[in-house]
């Protein structure tokens, strides 16, 4: 995929220079890209030539004085230029593998890209990592990387990545060790697998690699109805004993699902540090309602108005505690309505995976003024949900008004909505 605009800032050099969605970034200063790094690396001078063509197939060279360091104001399609790298793994807990047919394209894409990791924090199993992309990781100084460990215990890499070089692989992590790239490391638990002294094992290996190893989020292994790999799902002894072995070792962190399975309250926000791996559910509860105390809230609205969050299940408690603190608030009524996976399956807790049907059914016969969503149901920087529906087709089967939650952690937008009421 060559370096195709999406959209253009306002106000930027983009727009300035009349760049539209659709044009592409050929070169700057005659280099072609092959992706974000590269483009970064060209933005960092106060005079540059760029190439571009326009959706008529037309080609404009303008040259641009701006700032060292000042960006044109381009979003790409993609933050990758040429080919992604594709992932040569087949692992026996893989969710897109076990995912039906019907849902967005872009979910069925399997990439183990080593700059998808570093630009947008995809996590990478190194299996594909060639001795050219270490050679531009060195030269770049880029880092740091999201890696899927699940094991230092090669013969069990390979058999849960399924893939004869996932054992080998683990020598990158010593690489990463010996030229200071550092890197957080994720464990997808499998109950039989790498769980237990597996588990111990590998917390003890990455252990040794000392501060290049930034974070450790250990997740449970995700389980749907359409799954054909038998597997057994993390319970509550299995989540317990987890949490305890994980306790043991420094800048080590269970997701929050792990404490929900336990029966265990979630932790402090100093369990979580800096909460590396947020976007792998490692400390999402926590620092939102970390973020909510923090909000000024008004003591009345003006006209009476009714509040309805639709969380996933995994949320609820948390969203409980918020709504007793909103309920307060006079003529504002709060009700918390967790929606259940009928499609993927009630194992599955997470607002991200919620599809449209789902959401209808639950949401359908409320009463309310506006039903609240957090913006992580919709693909990014667009109304649609996974299931290839719309937020409009949501609204025109319920006949209800959306408040979409930008920020997944902070209620600061729900509280100024509710300020100017």
């Amino acid at each position: 995929m060559p370096a195709i605009v999406d959209s253009v800032l306002k106000n930027s050099i983009a727009e300035e220079l009349d760049i539209k969605k659709g044009d592409t970034l050929v070169s700057v200063d005659g280099q072609v890209m092959s992706d974000m790094i590269d483009y970064n690396f060209y933005m960092k001078s106060e005079f540059i030539t760029i190439l571009i063509e326009h959706k008529d197939g037309t080609q404009e060279q303008i040259e641009i004085e701006k700032d060292y360091d000042e960006d044109l104001g381009i979003v790409f399609q993609s933050a990758v230029f040429d080919k992604i790298k594709p992932c040569l793994n087949h692992c026996i807990f893989c969710f897109v593998d076990q995912q039906p047919k019907g849902l967005r394209d872009t979910l069925y894409i399997k990439d183990d890209d080593y700059r998808l990791s570093y630009l947008q924090g995809t996590y990478i199993t190194l299996t594909n990592l060639t001795q050219k992309d270490k050679d531009r990781i060195k030269r770049m100084h880029l880092g740091p990387f999201y890696v899927s460990v699940h094991t230092t215990n090669p013969e069990l890499r390979v058999k849960m990545l399924r893939n004869p070089k996932a054992g080998e692989a683990l020598e990158n992590l010593k690489w990463f060790r010996e030229n200071k790239i550092p890197f957080h490391a994720q464990i997808v638990l499998c109950p039989g697998y790498n769980d237990g002294k597996e588990l111990e094992r590998t917390l003890n290996d990455l252990a040794q690699l000392k501060n290049t190893v930034l974070s450790t989020a250990i997740v449970p292994v995700g389980i749907t109805q359409f799954r054909q790999e038998k597997l057994k799902k993390v319970g509550p002894k299995c989540a317990a004993e987890t949490i305890e072995i994980a306790s043991k070792y420094k800048r080590v962190c269970c997701s929050d699902e792990f404490f929900l399975l336990a029966d265990k309250p979630i932790p402090p926000a100093k369990y979580y540090g800096n909460f590396c791996q947020l976007d792998d559910g490692v400390g999402a509860l926590r620092l939102t309602y970390e973020n909510f105390k923090k909000l000024e809230l008004p003591k009345s609205v003006s006209n009476k108005h009714k509040m309805i969050f639709a969380c996933s299940y995994a949320a609820k408690d948390m969203f409980e505690k918020i709504a007793k603190k909103l309920s307060k608030i006079k003529n504002l009524k709060i009700e918390i309505c967790p929606v259940k996976s009928k499609y993927w399956g009630e194992d599955i807790t997470v607002a991200g995976l919620i599809t449209t049907q789902d959401l209808i059914d639950t949401i359908k016969d409320k009463t309310c003024d506006v039903v609240v969503i957090p913006s992580v149901m919709l693909r990014p920087y667009s109304e649609d949900f996974l299931d290839g529906k719309t937020l409009s087709y949501v609204k025109k089967k319920t006949s209800k008004n959306f408040l979409v939650q930008k920020n997944i952690y902070s209620l600061e937008e729900v509280v100024e909505y509710i300020k100017e009421l």
